[in-house]
């Protein structure tokens, strides 16, 4: 098995020590990382001011303390001084400038500090945000962080015989090939370029110690090729292969995963966003849950993931909102939508009209028979696309599966089963309504979507003028949504006794090619780009 002197860093060393050079790898097979006199000889050499851009278009500026002092050369890259960031005039008057601060220090009213709060201020892109000095900062957030990264961090240290373990992570990589996966992970947590974090074994099971920002001091003569490469690496990594339109607007990120069984969106709706985005002087690109730590590089967020709070998809829709980018889905919506039990409680006090409801607890459960009779419908509070949602046909079969439906939640939402050809789903966007569509239930089955045998199907669904809707259903579910803020929202609505009600809100509704667009077509697209461009451009008036 390895011993602490396999990996990058020598666990015995304490947190604010740079590594000792007994900590470098071992050589890889490729030759290994070791560095020449030659190159470390240019490493030193002056620093080249030619006109450098990132992926985005953005000019690259490296602030740090002492120029004089840098040790690293990386091509094309502009390196100045922190003080002089600071002070001269010619900085705060750029323009689309992304700032890698690799001060020494980041404490509060540091050198560092101001670094990334004034580049902020400027809008321009700084690395650490503000964000990320907090986060580092609080312990309640590096216990989450630990929390969520368990498995991951067990599973990439359990090799090693020692209790302590450190690992250095150099724009989200880390020498060793086996910690790529924690090192990015590390990085996507607290975004930062370089990073040292310290692990500490307890009761045999490895915890994430703390998380600090090196300096450029710290990093040891034979990791600093690799840190060069990387550097360079990140800088310049490809965007997608789209023709380029000239002197883009605003950035925006499209979050989504290409595995995911039933996303909100098909690829043709989300080329279809691209193509909207673009129009409107976007630079976009698709993203995924491994470039958490990079949307501080954008302006705004799109979510065409399917949203949970317990989600990666809520942690990014969070930290966007904290580092200023207009969101949509926003956490809030999130966290009020993907809840039944919350929307329930919120349409009942605001006079929304809703199927006969219940919330019940262990304690209370036989208030569904007595409020709302069998057949009935039990959901799950965090359900979507139909999963987490049957029909109970008797108090026999409720008693039975009690134990089964509280497994995940204290609580349950019980409603009144009122079976119907289809469901309306209204779109509403900022307030406003956008599409009206018909979701018509799956072949012989009671809900629009059936899930049997490892299986889905849907049922059928048209798309018609919102002007051509029932004005009572568009009217309640423009109400609703504005109770849950000015985002994008799917009201579901039944006809239940002549009379619509709602069913849910979706801050994450489905919008597919030829099916919600099926009106509108392109125009549906650009009209929530739209949106995104409203926000952005108020925000710089």
């Amino acid at each position: 098995m390895p011993d602490a002197h396999d990996v990058v860093d020598a666990p015995e060393e304490p947190a604010d020590e740079p590594p000792s050079s007994s900590s470098a790898p071992s050589p890889a097979p490729d030759g290994g990382r070791t560095e020449s006199a030659s190159r470390r000889r240019d490493a030193r050499g002056a620093t080249d001011h030619r006109d450098a851009h990132d992926r985005n278009g953005r000019s690259i500026l490296i602030v740090v303390d002492n120029p004089k002092r840098w040790p690293l050369h990386i091509p094309g890259i502009e390196v100045v001084a922190a003080r002089e960031y600071l002070t001269d005039s010619k900085y705060a008057a750029r323009s689309g400038v992304h700032v890698f601060n690799l001060c020494r220090s980041h404490r509060y009213q540091t050198t560092g500090y101001y670094v990334s709060l004034l580049a902020t201020a400027r809008e321009h892109r700084p690395l650490p945000t503000i964000s990320t000095l907090q986060d580092l900062r609080l312990a309640p957030v590096l216990r989450v962080a630990s929390n969520e990264l368990d498995e991951l961090i067990q599973s990439s240290l359990r090799s090693l015989r020692s209790d302590s373990f450190q690992l250095s992570v150099y724009f989200g990589r880390n020498v060793s090939p086996r910690y790529l996966r924690l090192s990015l992970a590390l990085f996507n947590q607290f975004p930062a370029p370089l990073l040292r974090a310290s692990f500490v074994r307890h009761q045999g099971a490895w915890e994430l110690e703390g998380v600090r920002i090196i300096g450029t001091s710290e990093i040891p003569d034979e990791h600093r090729p690799f840190v060069v490469e990387q550097a360079e690496a990140y800088f310049r990594r490809p965007i997608r292969k789209r023709k380029p339109r000239a002197h883009p607007r605003f950035d925006m990120a499209i979050l989504r995963d290409e595995h995911e069984s039933m996303p909100p969106s098909d690829p043709e709706a989300i080329e279809k966003f691209v193509d909207a985005a673009e129009s409107l002087g976007f630079r976009t690109e698709l993203i995924t849950r491994d470039d958490y730590g990079r949307l501080a590089e954008f302006d705004s967020l799109l979510i065409r993931e399917t949203t949970r709070v317990n989600h990666h998809t809520f942690r990014f829709a969070r930290r966007a909102t904290a580092e200023g980018l207009v969101v949509v889905d926003d956490p809030d919506s999130i966290l009020r939508c993907t809840n039944k039990v919350f929307l329930t409680e919120l349409m009942t006090r605001h006079e929304i009209p809703i199927p006969r409801s219940v919330i019940v607890s262990r304690d209370t459960a036989d208030l569904v028979g007595q409020s709302i009779g069998f057949p009935c419908v039990i959901k799950q509070p965090d359900s979507s696309f139909s999963l987490g949602v049957e029909k109970i046909d008797s108090a026999e079969t409720f008693e039975r599966d009690l134990p089964r439906l509280f497994e995940q939640t204290e609580l349950l939402l019980a409603q009144e089963f009122v079976p119907t050809d289809f469901d309306w789903r209204i779109g509403v966007l900022a307030g406003e309504p956008l599409f009206a569509c018909r979701y018509y239930m799956a072949r012989k089955h009671w809900q629009i979507y059936r899930h049997e045998g490892g299986r889905s199907e849907s049922g059928t669904a048209d798309t018609i003028p919102v002007e051509d809707a029932p004005p009572r259903v568009v009217s309640l579910a423009v109400r609703a949504a504005r109770l849950i803020g000015t985002g994008l929202y799917g009201v579901d609505i039944k006809v239940i006794r002549n009379r619509p009600v709602i069913i849910e809100i979706n801050d994450n509704p489905s919008i597919d090619a030829d099916v919600e667009d099926r009106v509108l077509g392109d125009e549906l697209y650009r009209r929530i780009i739209e949106y995104f461009v409203d926000r952005l451009e108020a925000r710089r008036r």
